[in-house]
């Protein structure tokens, strides 16, 4: 009870410290190039925002699944509500774009390399773009992460190309950078600086902007995620995600198979 206590107060201070802004990656926007585990499983509920002068946006919520295919190779997918708050007239609320990726890591890290990997998303049109809740044309967004550990600091980045529609139209591109920290067994901090070159509607920034973050481990399987921040040189003036993490293995399966007491079907 008293080391429950403990890690509540520490996440309550620490949200009031990133007050005054998602796996290496989640929370942060900048991804990492490690995969999940061989069938291992990550489940988040988890919900972003940014403020866009007085327009309100983000997703109420959105839920991302990553599965661990082969070693080295994840699955990822995001399906999210979305909605829209403008200062004026009628929000919206729905379906945004949902996005399918692989994430692939070819490089493993040793004393004198870092990770290397590859993360191609697709994100397909199902938000309806004249609400606001989607792009409304396919996008592809194709980078390069890497990342390296030393002791208990993390540094990872890297950046992509985002092709719109595929037509060469208000294509755009993203680099970011992340520094993070164990501070304690069950607690990691860090702060991520990023650039990119053109609006996107799930996280709409142009310019550069950081967040501050935190990843609380309330046991193995039981995470929450948190980050805030805003633009340094762009129109977002506040921006922040908080998910629920949970993960899991593929023996999971097996227990709800086969864990039942006899006589219950």
């Amino acid at each position: 009870m008293n080391r429950a206590v403990k890690i509540i107060s520490l996440a309550v201070g620490l949200n009031l410290l990133l007050a005054t802004r998602a796996l290496a990656g989640p929370p942060f926007v900048t991804d990492d190039p490690e995969p999940v585990d061989y069938q291992h499983w990550e489940f988040y509920v988890a919900s972003m925002h940014s403020k866009l002068g007085g327009d309100w946006s983000g997703t109420a919520p959105h839920f991302e699944l990553n599965y661990g295919a082969v070693p080295d190779l994840q699955l990822h997918l995001i399906a999210p509500l979305a909605y829209d708050s403008p200062p004026e007239g009628a929000g919206h609320y729905g379906l945004g774009d949902v996005e399918l990726g692989a994430k692939y890591r070819f490089i493993q890290e040793t004393n004198g390399w870092p990770q290397v990997g590859i993360f191609p998303l697709l994100e397909l049109p199902s938000g309806s773009a004249r609400d606001n809740l989607g792009n409304g044309h396919a996008q592809a967004f194709l980078p390069l992460w890497v990342q390296k550990s030393w002791n208990s600091w993390t540094a990872y980045g890297g950046g992509g190309y985002g092709l719109n529609s595929f037509s060469g139209h208000d294509n755009w591109g993203f680099v970011g950078a992340v520094l993070q920290k164990q501070v304690l067994t069950n607690v990691l901090i860090g702060v991520e600086v990023y650039h990119q070159t053109a609006y996107q509607t799930d996280f709409p920034n142009v310019g550069t902007a950081f967040n501050i973050g935190t990843v609380i481990d309330f046991s193995e399987q039981h995470h929450l995620l948190f980050s805030v921040g805003r633009a340094l040189d762009g129109p977002v003036g506040f921006q922040c995600y908080i998910a629920y993490q949970f993960t899991f293995d593929n023996s999971l399966w097996h227990f709800w198979n086969n864990g039942r007491p006899n006589g219950l079907h």
